[in-house]
């Protein structure tokens, strides 16, 4: 399992500090090429930061280009769900935002440029046909029988499919390379094919849309790219991006570069199983906190600057199929946290204390930093008084030996506060524990008294000035480390039950001020944050981002 620091290697950083520094390379240009058919997940935040940081850190570009090739699948709501994404990262492609889809003019053009090479040819073979005549990876493949069509009648079979006149499926344009190559994607692949479907973009101005490989290579050169990175499932594909490149007059010809892949544990990154846990309502929407996606992500509470520390520390290797502990992404978020966040108390399994040697009418208000090491944060107000609510767990009506919160005749110190003792437990008819009664010791303020000893520190909330909050305690979308890894089991038995459970609790006054998307670590609970859609002053909502507990840096220490 990746374990790796944030020293972690990147291949291609270095491969091109070396280009530079001969004088191989001057600016170096690259690309983000989204398909706008699904929000951006985890997996595509490693391609931002590298594309992007590899732009920033050489001085050169980076452009934002959707590979909008088929529209079927892709919606609007997508491309501005991306474009969120990548600026609330903190990244600026050059330039306007670009498409494949302003290029179809000019792939056309080449597409034809091919035929009366005598390189593609218009296919009436069905898909399933196609699929059989191409051969597997130890059979050559076989020719279409319409592979020998003259160019000019191509040419016409091509247009009359632009302008409609064929059903999809009818026909497609394949590029003429060589059925017996030991790499399949060279055995005469698909540039394209019918779809009556509206763009986006084009509106109904095309019949027929080309493929990705058609597409994305010429894409690159059209816009002077340099460096083409990838993932390593393209690295089959690069020869034909080369072929394209070298039979067409492209104006630049970029160089492809593959990298793995990021492999998280216990999440997926197939768009399409997490476009499927929305359709079947399994959550919320591709932003609800449990999902890998950006904008889910940031609705949990993680921090641009947490995923992109996250990023770093990964690396970026050729070395495939490795698991990345996500141990390492909750401890990105949870030492950004743990530096930034304001400090505040919130009980979210209330019991109610009442100290009877209190008056009713007794306030006090402590001042307390907004942040135990930043004193550029306000301070906190924290009214205490006669009744309180500290967390149900923080008692035991019969504590094991090294229980050393409250109990029956034992002592704790309240956060801030006084130490108090539990004189008596008042129960319901039921038998359930109701509240507790208890006495302050009032000379235990901001100290212990030499000779006295109180192990125990609890966080509470006054009774009279807290404020009601909804906690969605979020966890874990699956229980296993590869929910998918057995291709004949479903994912979906692996779901979470305990995923995410609501509790209402109550939190010191401060929270009242939060606005959306504000974190704040509650003491002793973990890191939480003001949900961006739901939260409102009249009903606050706090999703968790993360525990207190950091597993991965416990790990290092160990290493």
């Amino acid at each position: 399992m990746t374990t790796e620091t944030s020293s972690a290697p990147n291949f291609i950083r270095n491969q091109i500090r070396e280009e530079i520094e001969s004088g191989q390379s001057q600016k170096i240009v690259t690309r983000f090429p989204p398909e706008p058919n699904g929000f951006l997940h985890i997996g595509h935040a490693k391609s931002i930061c590298l594309n992007f940081g590899l732009a920033e850190q050489f001085g050169g570009d980076c452009h934002l280009r959707f590979d909008d090739t088929n529209p079927a699948k892709e919606e609007q709501a997508y491309i501005d769900a991306i474009k969120e994404d990548v600026s609330w990262l903190g990244f600026q492609w050059a330039g306007d935002i670009r498409f494949a889809s302003d290029y179809f003019d000019q792939l056309y053009a080449w597409a034809q440029y091919l035929i009366q090479a005598g390189k593609a040819y218009v296919d009436d073979l069905s898909p399933d046909e196609i699929r059989e005549y191409r051969g597997t990876l130890t059979e050559a493949g076989r020719p279409s029988p319409y592979r020998d069509r003259s160019a000019d009648e191509n040419l016409d079979l091509l247009e009359r499919m632009r302008q409609g006149e064929f059903a999809e499926g009818e026909k497609v344009l394949r590029a003429k390379i060589d059925m017996a190559s030991p790499n399949i994607n060279l055995r005469d692949p698909i540039l394209y094919r019918i779809r009556h479907a509206h763009h986006h973009q084009t509106g109904d101005k095309w019949k027929i849309y080309p493929s990705y490989d058609f597409t994305h290579g010429q894409s690159d050169a059209i816009e002077g790219i340099t460096h083409s990175v990838c993932t390593l499932e393209f690295e089959d594909h690069r020869p034909l991006y080369e072929w394209f490149l070298n039979q067409l007059p492209v104006p630049t010809k970029p160089r492809q570069i593959e990298f793995a892949r990021l492999n998280l544990n216990y999440t997926l990154t197939s768009k399409r199983k997490l476009k499927l846990l929305v359709d079947n309502g399994i959550v919320e929407g591709w932003d609800d906190p449990r999902m890998p996606t950006i904008s889910g992500m940031r609705r949990r509470g993680y921090t641009p600057a947490s995923l992109r520390k996250f990023c770093e520390m990964i690396g970026v290797t050729r070395a495939d199929g490795g698991l990345v502990d996500i141990a390492m992404l909750t401890h990105a978020i949870r030492s950004d946290l743990e530096d930034n966040a304001p400090r505040a108390m919130c009980v979210l399994n209330p019991l109610k204390v009442v100290l009877t040697n209190v008056d009713e009418h007794h306030e006090e208000v402590y001042e307390v930093p907004g942040h135990p090491a930043r004193e550029d944060m306000p301070v906190r107000k924290i009214p205490f008084n006669r009744e309180l609510w500290i967390d149900r767990d923080d008692f035991m009506e019969e504590p094991p030996k090294k229980f050393f919160r409250l109990a029956p005749g034992k002592e704790v110190r309240l956060r801030n506060s006084y130490v108090i003792r539990c004189d008596e437990v008042i129960k319901n008819a039921e038998g359930e524990i109701e509240e507790l009664r208890c006495s302050v010791d009032f000379d235990t303020l901001g100290k212990n008294p030499e000779g006295r000893k109180v192990k125990g520190v609890i966080h509470w909330v006054s009774a009279r000035h807290g404020v009601p909050v909804e906690v969605r305690l979020y966890d874990n979308l699956f229980l296993v480390e590869q929910p998918d890894k057995d291709k004949d089991a479903d994912f979906l038995d692996h779901l979470n039950p305990e995923s995410l459970v609501t509790v209402k609790g109550i939190g010191e006054p401060s929270l009242a001020n939060a606005d959306n998307e504000d974190r704040y670590q509650f003491e002793r609970v973990g890191y939480f944050c003001a949900d961006r859609h739901d939260s409102r002053p009249d009903h606050l909502v706090f999703n968790r981002t993360v525990g207190l507990k950091d597993t991965w840096a416990k790990m290092q220490k160990k290493g």
